[in-house]
């Protein structure tokens, strides 16, 4: 990886330009959610233009996350990074001044775009700034901010729009925007990738692929799983993403090489992000309605309930990130999933048309440590997975697989609801809770099984050697000597 030190970068400037530029992509993830009647009232538009506003943010966003990797490891990551920041902030401030709902969700598909392109370089500037030793707790306090967003999203969003106006969950944007812009380019190193040329098949076929499933997603409950668009969507997207895997296994300079999967340690994050994801999404998904629709809390006092659960980061996941650092990633986030599993599963036993707060507060307290637990360990594994140069693309990966995995977990999650119970009464929505909740338990129980089968630490020292070996190896075959060229592929596997 060639880099070149900027005179006046360093660590902590580094950790808090990269998690300020999180916060602001993670957070519009859910700040429109509870903003959605006050939109209606001013824009109009029917329920599916509403519906919009946030699936033309989720779509860009998951869709464009490994091409924003790729063009970041071609082109600079940093000069990528504030390309990034300005596009999300511009179309904030477009979104604020949207005088109708066409003009919002084309605001919002633009924001996405933005931080698709700024989200997965926030990882890889981070890793070139700190070093390896102190990582851990670096993507601690970067997976506390985040976690924050997550816990402050529904309630920033209800706050400004009772209080204040709508408008200004898109302005809070601008001025952070601003400000990181002069501080990123002033003080973060620049780093590139392999130098490789861009892969244009390859990027068609994983954008059009991931297209299609998050369409798919996003829409079946609302359209209809049967919908021609909806199958349509899953089966083609579902065929793009195959037809990407059987070209990136044989082109030359693949955007995202399959390779990289023979590694137990990237394979089994990435499978335990993509699980979690889909568990705790779709479960914070319905319990939030849980908290307005049947125990008739507010918007911002549903977050604030929520706050022992999303906002637990905050606390957490700077303790997580120096553990993890002391005795490895794996158990740590193994530790975390299966603690969220027994807090969603706890909560599923306990969720009735009158339950008190009380009664809630363990499996929201026992949740929220879980994934405290997961999110810094998880990003150092992912980034300690791969070789320096290929950090980029990993992070977009495991970006976009985080992504699809919310929207499938929300997909799922309200797919069972809806068979179960619905919205007609307080207990027909309990009746549709109690089995999802379960199902979100089992599968971030399942993502903790997934963890374990990542390398221990000295398993992992041992691989390492041994592709230090081959490479030397390597070299002393290129000069006519012997050579094991099996080594490094043992060490993948």
């Amino acid at each position: 990886m060639s880099e070149k030190t900027a005179p006046r970068g360093g660590m902590i400037w580094a950790l808090v330009i990269t998690s300020v530029a999180g916060f602001m992509a993670a957070l519009d993830n859910l700040v429109v959610t509870t903003a959605l009647p006050s939109i209606r009232k001013d824009l109009g538009g029917a329920l599916g233009d509403l519906e919009w506003t946030v699936s033309a943010y989720t779509l860009t966003f998951a869709v464009l996350l490994m091409f924003g990797a790729a063009l970041g490891d071609r082109f600079g990551r940093r000069r990528l990074f504030l390309i990034g920041i300005t596009i999300f902030s511009g179309a904030s401030a477009a979104a604020a001044m949207a005088t109708g709902i066409e003009s919002l969700i084309a605001a919002r598909a633009v924001q996405g775009v933005g931080a698709a392109i700024m989200m997965p370089l926030t990882l890889t500037l981070l890793t070139a700034a700190v070093p390896a030793a102190k990582r851990g707790m670096a993507f601690g306090i970067w997976g506390a901010v985040n976690g924050l967003a997550v816990a402050s999203g529904p309630l920033i969003g209800g706050s400004l729009t009772e209080h204040v106006s709508w408008h200004w969950i898109f302005w809070l944007n601008v001025p952070l925007g601003l400000a990181l812009l002069p501080l990123a380019r002033l003080r973060l190193s620049e780093s590139h990738g392999t130098g490789a040329p861009l892969d244009f098949p390859g990027t068609l076929l994983a954008s059009g692929g991931l297209f299609g499933i998050v369409y798919g997603l996003v829409r079946g409950p609302a359209d209809g799983w049967t919908s021609s668009l909806v199958l349509t969507g899953l089966f083609a997207g579902s065929a793009l993403l195959v037809g990407f895997i059987v070209y990136s296994v044989n082109a030359k300079n693949p955007m995202l090489p399959m390779r990289l999967f023979r590694s137990r340690a990237f394979s089994g994050i990435n499978a335990a992000s993509l699980l979690m994801f889909l568990g705790m999404f779709g479960s914070i998904f319905l319990l939030s309605q849980y908290m307005q629709g049947v125990l008739g809390y507010s918007p911002t006092e549903a977050g604030l309930r929520m706050l022992p659960w999303t906002g637990m980061p905050m606390l957490v996941a700077p303790i997580a990130g120096i553990l993890s650092d002391r005795i490895g990633g794996r158990p740590v986030v193994a530790a975390g999933l299966f603690l969220q599993a027994a807090g969603l599963g706890y909560m599923s036993y306990v969720v009735t048309t009158d339950a008190s707060y009380g009664v809630q507060l363990p499996g929201l307290i026992l949740s929220g440590i879980g994934m405290a637990l997961f999110f810094a360990p998880a990003s150092n594994l992912v980034m300690s997975s791969v070789r320096p140069q290929e950090q980029g693309i990993a992070s977009g990966a495991n970006n976009a697989l985080r992504e699809v995995g919310g929207a499938l977990g929300i997909a799922v999650m309200a797919s069972i609801f809806s068979s179960q119970g619905g919205y007609q009464t307080a207990q027909t929505f309990v009746d549709g809770l109690k089995p999802a909740l379960v199902t979100g338990a089992a599968v971030v129980a399942l993502a903790g099984v997934a963890t374990l089968l990542i390398p221990t630490r000295r398993r992992a020292a041992q691989l390492e050697a041994m592709s230090a070996d081959s490479e030397s190896a390597g070299r002393v075959e290129s000069a006519g000597g012997p050579g094991s060229a099996s080594v490094l592929e043992s060490a993948g596997r």
